[in-house]
């Protein structure tokens, strides 16, 4: 889990709201169509994991459960992250020098509101890019901040940060924010390429500012992604909703178990939903079903857990410089700020 996204590709629809530009790449049932897409490859292939992307879990109900994850007792990152936020903005803002904030996967952009906060207190501060898929709620956003910072320049882009990243406008001086461990949803070769994207839209000298849950003990691990409320497995599960309103599937939440477990191999909390039983689930939108065995396991979501070092190895590998880091007092968690070569 994670907190956890002018130049203007073609196609691209601008709206004008007050004090706010909205910039639309994503085009009317595209969403829908990635779903399909993806359920046939990763739900439909026989003798292959099972597996979805997380992006699956977060529509409005899944964004809700998820805020409610963030204030477990158990679930450490979001506080975390904050700490860091509140003790040292005034250093990221200073030493990036930026005058432009991109933040990939936007939310809501609470804890963005510190950065935007310390780069105003540098008078650098002349541009906002929440960057997200969801239209709406990133409209919403983005007009409270606009309503919160008078003069503000904010310039919304609505995209998936793996296909349109660089789709904002140019000039000045950028910070990406990263925040929320959203890095860490991930896989090596898929964040080799996120880097490589990330670098290639950026300009010498031009930062990146990546939150990352560093590794610790497992048994910390495991309760903060097996909360005993609930609240997780009900998030884990509500991915089973989505599909069933979306494709017409007939998923029984009831008949799949959450479990996350810690994969000592990959380094990464693993988010899975293991069938009670067997069971065969039709996908009348594919004109297919699936097959699951008892014990069989879906595979909703990874959230890798890093070293210091293999932070600053992956971002190196990509043309960054790390200029810092820094973590919170119990050392769980980092915020890498890293400078475009």
């Amino acid at each position: 889990m994670a907190d956890s996204k002018g130049q203007g590709g073609r196609g691209a629809l601008r709206r004008q709201a007050p004090a706010v530009t909205m910039e639309v790449h994503l085009e009317s049932g595209e969403a829908r169509r990635a779903l399909l897409a993806e359920v046939r490859s990763g739900l439909c292939v026989e003798g292959r994991l099972k597996e979805l992307s997380p992006k699956w879990l977060y529509d409005e109900r899944g964004s809700q459960l998820f805020d409610d994850i963030t204030r477990l007792p158990e679930y450490y990152p979001t506080r975390r992250e904050k700490e860091i936020l509140q003790a040292h903005a005034r250093d990221i803002a200073r030493e990036s020098g930026a005058d432009t904030l991109i933040e990939l996967g936007s939310g809501s952009s609470e804890k963005t509101r510190w950065l935007l906060d310390a780069m105003r207190a540098e008078g650098r501060l002349r541009r906002f890019i929440p960057f997200d898929v969801s239209e709406a709620f990133l409209r919403q956003a983005a007009e409270a901040v606009a309503h919160d910072y008078p003069g503000l320049e904010v310039h919304a882009v609505v995209g998936d940060f793996e296909r349109h990243l660089g789709r904002w406008p140019r000039g000045g001086r950028a910070l990406v924010a990263f925040l929320g461990g959203t890095i860490g949803n991930l896989k090596p070769p898929e964040r080799a390429r996120f880097y490589a994207s990330l670098s290639a839209s950026l300009s010498p000298g031009e930062g990146v500012l990546v939150g990352t849950d560093l590794l610790k003990d497992r048994a910390r691990l495991f309760a903060a992604y097996n909360d005993r409320q609930g609240v997780t497995a009900a998030f884990n599960r509500n991915v089973l909703h989505v599909l069933n309103h979306e494709l017409g599937a007939d998923f029984d939440p009831r008949a799949f178990e959450h479990l996350a477990p810690f994969d000592e191999e990959n380094r990464w909390v693993e988010m899975r939903l293991i069938s009670t039983r067997a069971q065969t689930v039709r996908l009348p939108a594919l004109r297919r079903h699936v097959n699951f065995a008892e014990g069989e396991p879906l595979r909703t979501e990874v959230s890798c857990k890093f070293l210091p070092e293999q932070v600053e190895a992956e971002l190196d590998a990509a043309g960054f410089t790390l200029a810092e880091r820094w973590t919170d007092a119990a050392g769980d968690f980092a915020l890498s700020l890293a400078l475009k070569r």
